[in-house]
């Protein structure tokens, strides 16, 4: 028994080392550029990365010798307006396709999912085609548009919809509720930990975009954070490091205020479940 408490220790300790050393990989970087924002462009360029000469000044010089502002509220614009609509879009599609009976229901819910099988630079060029045709290029609807909704988002919510209880939906029928009504107050309610999980994952899918972003996007009034970054990078007159590396630490700010509070609402949502 004492070697078997032993054999369980030694095996514990080899995972949480193991643990360290994968998260010192992962937040290495991460941490690299925290520090390296903190430090004048002359010290980066040098290789003298640890000394006492840190400051805030590259933060104050990206807020306002930068359009990081405008990029960030482009992004946050994009983000927050994709995210709404791929909620409402995909929570009604998935409504439908559970507790509406409707010819080939089925065989059109496989050919959404069908689309996932299709990368999306294969959709680029269409897109790409038809946002033009309506002169929606640079624009914020050129950006939004082409993902209002996502197979991966209708295929969530109908799982969590199918697990309700059918009883509650015959309960609505007889109290006379309409479909509108039974969506609002009784599917979204029932799976808003599925309507939050949607709405985090849509909000950083829209944030991270780059390639649409790239090629719709050609000035400063409606480039995201992404772009915009990229666009500091290539400037050959832009060669404040320094500077940089603070304007991406501030990108990565509104990223992780969402999976903090979708961190704290999906727990929520767990032990509100473990409590019914």
């Amino acid at each position: 028994m004492e070697n078997l408490n032993q054999w369980t220790g030694s095996k514990k300790t080899w995972h949480y080392l193991l643990l360290i050393i994968l998260s010192l990989l992962i937040l290495g970087p991460f941490i690299i550029g925290l520090w390296t924002s903190l430090l004048p462009t002359a010290d980066i360029s040098s290789g003298k990365l640890f000394i006492d000469n840190i400051s805030l000044d590259n933060y104050w010089a990206a807020l306002t010798q930068t359009p990081i502002i405008r990029y960030l509220f482009n992004s946050l614009f994009i983000s927050i307006l994709t995210m709404i609509c791929q909620v409402f879009f995909c929570s009604l599609a998935a409504y439908a396709f559970v507790f509406i009976d409707f010819k080939y229901r089925n065989f059109y819910f496989y050919l959404v999912l069908s689309t996932m099988m299709l990368p999306f630079e294969a959709e680029v060029i269409p897109n790409f085609q038809t946002i033009k045709s309506l002169g929606l290029l640079n624009s914020y609807l050129g950006m939004v548009i082409p993902f209002m909704t996502s197979a991966f988002g209708i295929f969530m919510l109908r799982q969590s919809f199918m697990q309700m209880p059918y009883e509650l939906k015959e309960a609505a029928d007889v109290e006379g509720l309409s479909h509108w009504q039974f969506y609002l107050k009784g599917a979204l309610p029932y799976s808003k930990l599925s309507v939050y999980t949607l709405a985090a994952y849509s909000f950083l899918s829209a944030w991270n975009q780059y390639l649409w972003s790239l090629l719709t996007t050609f000035s400063d009034d409606y480039r995201p954070v992404q772009v915009g970054l990229r666009e500091l990078q290539s400037q050959e007159t832009f060669n404040n490091w320094g500077m940089i590396q603070a304007s991406a630490a501030i990108i990565v700010i509104p990223t992780l205020i969402v999976l903090y509070f979708g961190q704290h609402y999906f727990k929520s949502g767990l032990n509100e479940g473990a409590v019914k």
